[in-house]
Formats: C-alpha cells, structure tokens, sequence
C-alpha cells in the first residue's frame, strides 16, 4: 500500500470527528448471513456516493498548494468546507449535481422496477428545468437541444460531435454507480444499462466504457465473486484501446501520479475512472481512501461519488464513519430510497 495502517488512519478520524467509533451497529435481521453482507455493500455504494459528492465539494477545483492553504490540518470533515462563492451555494453537508443525478436514475428504477431510457432522460431533463445548483458543461448543452425528451441519445451524439467527437468528460460517470446494482447477477445486462443510461448525455465510448468498467466491479462485488480486477482487466481489453492506454501507467502507482488536479484534464472521465480504481484498488478502508482521493483536489466531488460508490460497495455501509453519515444533509431521503430498493424483489 502508498498510505499507513488503516487502524491508525480511522483512529485519527474518529479523534477529529469526536466520533468514539468509525463503526455502525449492524441492525438485527433474520436475513441469511450473505443477504447481510450483500445488502450492507448496497446501502455502502448508495451513502458512499453521497458521503463522497458533499465531502468532495471542499475540495473541489484547489490545487494541493490551495488545500494546504485553506485546510492547514487537513480535510477530513464538511464543517471545514470553505465558504468561498463557489462552495457556499450549499449547505454544508450537501452532495451537489452529481448525486442529484444518480437519484434521477435511482428513483427512475424504483418506480417503475426496471431500466426505462425514456424515463430516465425525462428526470433528467425535469432536474434540468428546474434550475439545479451546478450543472456540466456536456450535459447542459445536451439537456437544452430541443427535443431532448425525444431523441436524448441523438441530442447527446450532436453535441459530441459539435465538440469535434473528442469531449469525454466524466458526467456520465459520476452518477453511474446506481446502474451496477440492479440486474446486478446478470452482468451483461449490467453493461447494456451502463452504456445507454451514459448515453442519454455523453456519446463519446471513452464515458460508455468508464460507465461499463464501474458497473461491472459493482456488479462483481455484489455477486461476490474473487479476483475481481483481474477480470476487469481482461474486460478492459476488449473495450476502447484508450481505455488501456490512459490506465496502464498508473497501475501500482501513487495517487500523486493521477495527477487530479491538472486544470486541463481534470474533467476528462478516465482520470476520474482512474481515481475511483485506485482507490478501490489500494485503499485499507472506506475513509483512508476517500480522503486520499478527494486531498488531491480537482474534480473532488465527482472523484469522491466514484471513490465513495466502490469503496462503499468494497467495504459496506458498516465501514463508513457515523460522523459522515449522520451529517450529510438529507440522509433520511437515502435511507428510504434503500429501505425501498432492499424490499424489491430484484435478485437480492
């Protein structure tokens, strides 16, 4: 590993945090000991995205040289996000765009219990229309096309290819994580859903395989299968040359060396991809590796909703701090949502 002990680590934030313990008591259920395990990594990757989008939001557009500057003992909490013009848009505590458009597609499933593209592209524009607090630049500009209800994968391949057929931000990627989890044992599925829900704003196939890559480690995770990333990277393989290329550097690298904070690709979704493997792949714990990843700056929170979703599907819900949990703004709309997902009868 890059970092220390894990035990050290969540000490120390258990200490900062006045919190006597990083853990959650796990409620009693008459449920079979994999059910348990299986539902807690679900409720994970749901708190972990927005546990991730809110803590990442401090963070958000500095460089080190700013974070060591406004957080000179570190970050680790949102009652130390800077009120700035940028941040103090929300309420400490609150996930931003990224996570408001995971619920478009969340709440999208849980209504109607199953992939509806139509519906899924109405909540979006729905969001869209009602004047949310931060939007990307790719998905504006698909969203405000005429028709986009319509025709939202073609309002999606216009503007990509207005934008010369090389924008691949990480818009789509960073309100994915929800898609891995329904149909999660069947895993084909899994990707045909990732790739047209990313669709729905981001044409380009570097977002699509980004999408497919996350959904398929949580697809993996949940059906509890070993040696995960070894399938991945055979998975890889058969994607979008780019995908292999842009990674392949990093592996067994630093986090340093994703250099996340470089202003000119920080929104570009492999570098964003490449934050939520590393820490998935490295990281001791839930917290050691979201605060390793959000630390670096850049596009925090969207890095942080990727960090978060597959570290809390690695790691459960149980692994996450209750400080993070019991602070973030709305968490009793989360539970709910879970409550309502863990009821349906979807190959839990």
């Amino acid at each position: 590993m890059w970092f220390g002990s894990s035990v050290i680590y969540d000490t120390w934030l258990a200490i900062r945090t006045n919190s006597r313990t990083i853990q959650n008591d796990e409620a009693p259920t008459v449920l079979s000991k994999k059910n348990k395990k299986m539902k807690d990594k679900i409720k994970g990757l749901i708190f972990g995205q927005a546990i991730g989008d809110a803590l990442g939001l401090g963070t958000e557009f500095m460089q080190k040289t700013d974070i060591a500057k406004h957080y000179p003992d570190g970050y680790y909490s949102y009652d130390q996000i800077l009120q700035d013009r940028h941040r103090s848009r929300w309420e400490k505590g609150d996930w931003t765009d990224d996570t408001e458009q995971f619920l478009c597609i969340f709440d999208s499933i849980l209504t109607h219990e199953k992939v509806d593209l139509s519906d899924i592209a109405q909540r979006f524009y729905d969001w869209f229309e009602g004047t949310p607090t931060g939007i990307g630049s790719t998905t504006y500009a698909v969203l405000s096309l005429p028709q986009y209800t319509l025709y939202p994968t073609k309002a999606a391949e216009i503007v990509w290819t207005m934008r010369k057929k090389n924008a691949a931000p990480n818009g789509g990627l960073m309100r994915n994580s929800i898609v891995g989890v329904w149909n999660y044992k069947e895993i084909n599925r899994v990707l045909e859903n990732a790739e047209e829900i990313c669709a729905l704003t981001h044409y380009d196939q570097r977002c699509k395989d980004s999408c497919k890559v996350m959904s398929a480690i949580i697809s993996l995770e949940l059906q509890g299968q070993a040696e995960i990333m070894r399938w991945i990277e055979e998975y890889m393989a058969t994607l979008d040359e780019r995908l292999l290329a842009y990674l392949e550097p990093y592996k067994n690298a630093p986090i340093e060396a994703l250099a996340l904070s470089d202003e000119k690709t920080m929104g570009y979704t492999l570098k964003a991809l490449a934050a939520g493997l590393w820490a998935y792949e490295n990281a001791d714990s839930f917290s050691q590796g979201l605060l390793k990843v959000i630390n670096e700056g850049g596009d925090a929170d969207s890095n942080g909703c990727i960090a978060g979703a597959l570290l809390g599907v690695k790691f459960g819900f149980k692994s996450i701090p209750k400080y993070w949990v019991n602070n973030l703004n709305k968490k009793e709309e989360l539970e709910e949502r879970v409550e309502r997902l863990l009821e349906m009868n979807f190959s839990v």
